[in-house]
């Protein structure tokens, strides 16, 4: 076998193998090709997915929404206790300077 005919040789082997390559290729996207009502469903599970998103979503801004809420009476809460404490606080310091009064007093009669 001289050059020439191992060049057409070869050039057939490859021509052909690119031939095989491209019949397997348009076989195997015919047999994979998606059916029209398999769309069909890939649509409306892309609409449910994306209703879902949006309950989602008004559940996540309703929930941040009632934990301000929750936050803002929590410092309300807070605030009427610390001044309740404080209140107290001095009620006590009060009654003490009474008591130390009346006692002053009952102890000089």
């Amino acid at each position: 076998m001289n050059r020439s005919e191992f060049i057409a040789v070869t050039a057939v082997i490859l021509f052909g193998a690119f031939v095989l390559g491209w019949i397997a290729s348009w076989l195997v996207h015919r047999i994979a090709r998606p059916v029209r009502a398999d769309m069909t469903e890939l649509d409306h599970m892309a609409q449910q997915m994306h209703e879902a998103e949006e309950q989602r979503d008004s559940a996540v801004a309703l929930l941040e929404r009632r934990e301000a809420e929750l936050s803002s009476q929590l410092a309300g809460a807070r605030a009427e206790a610390e001044a309740a404490m404080d209140g107290l606080r001095e009620s006590r310091t009060e009654v003490e300077e009474l008591r130390d009064y009346i006692e002053a007093k009952l102890a000089r009669h």
